[in-house]
């Protein structure tokens, strides 16, 4: 992998990986259309180690809340009642699916799920699953000539069956063209959360999931000796500053507008993918870079 692809893949990681427009598939058809070595599955996990020290840094007065009033509770039972507490127990909950998946399916992962046209036909799929969801919070937040405006929940309203709902639509994500945000995000739409705390909840729920599956790989990338440390760190930084500037504006853009642009982006480039690949502009298949 050359500097450039690095910047480039580093801007795209993040730039995309908050937007619910999947940064896995992204990073998997930039290569493509530039006829780029796909960068393949350890390269995504070690680049969302930056974007989530975005999120660290983002969210760090609420981590350092849920953590101080979670340890607190380890041994202390009146902090077991405290918000806070009970949002590190479901962050951990809602974390199981995709632990439990992204081993048993890594091989998958790594392989037949990085097929283009299953990229593809999620981009599509997940589109609408997403413009539905966004449809039925507008209609609650809105209201009509017949319809009075319903409150949507909030996280002081999220118990362990939603956060294992919100974990199953994040274990998603490990399909490329799903969306890790986009998942979660819908997900707590269709069962009534507002749109920010949806989105809260989401971004504080991969931090586990992306920094253990990030390790991992960095672990076997060390092990293997298959990566190009120098493009790859480099990669991850820039991923870093884009991610935390992405971060700050999506926080502000769900609050007041619709996911519909992103919507008709997924679908749009779902259909293009599937044509391109049809008349063989694009292999499905990308060899990955073995260096």
């Amino acid at each position: 992998m050359s500097w450039f692809e690095s910047l480039i893949l580093g801007l795209v990681q993040g730039l995309t990986e908050f937007l619910p427009v999947s940064s896995s598939a992204h990073l998997r058809l930039t290569a493509a259309f530039s006829g780029w070595d796909d960068p393949g599955a350890a390269f995504t996990a070690i680049t969302q180690i930056g974007t989530e020290a975005a999120v660290l840094i983002y969210f760090r007065e609420d981590i350092g809340r849920i953590l101080t009033a979670w340890f607190r509770s380890l041994y202390d039972k009146a902090w077991r009642k405290d918000h806070d507490a009970q949002m590190g127990w479901l962050v951990i909950v809602g974390s199981i699916p995709i632990g439990v998946l992204g081993v048993t399916l890594k091989d998958q992962i790594e392989g037949p799920f990085r097929d283009l046209r299953i990229t593809a036909t999620m981009l599509i799929v997940v589109g609408v699953i997403i413009g539905i969801a966004d449809r039925l919070a507008a209609r609650d937040e809105t209201g009509g000539r017949h319809r009075a405006i319903k409150e949507r929940k909030g996280l002081r309203d999220l118990g362990v069956k939603d956060g294992l709902i919100f974990g199953l639509c994040q274990a998603a994500a490990l399909i490329p063209g799903v969306s890790r945000s986009g998942a979660t995000i819908s997900g707590g739409l269709f069962m009534g959360y507002q749109r920010e705390a949806a989105a809260r909840y989401s971004f504080l729920l991969a931090i586990p999931a992306v920094l253990a599956s990030g390790l991992f790989e960095l672990k076997d990338a060390m092990e293997g000796g298959h990566v190009s440390w120098g493009p790859t760190i480099f990669a991850t930084i820039i991923a870093f500053v884009t991610g935390y500037a992405v971060i700050a504006w999506f926080m502000k853009f769900i609050s007041t507008k619709s996911f519909m642009p992103f919507v008709w982006y997924r679908i749009a480039l779902g259909i293009i993918l599937i044509a391109l690949v049809t008349f063989g502009v694009l292999s499905p298949h990308a060899a990955e870079s073995a260096h």
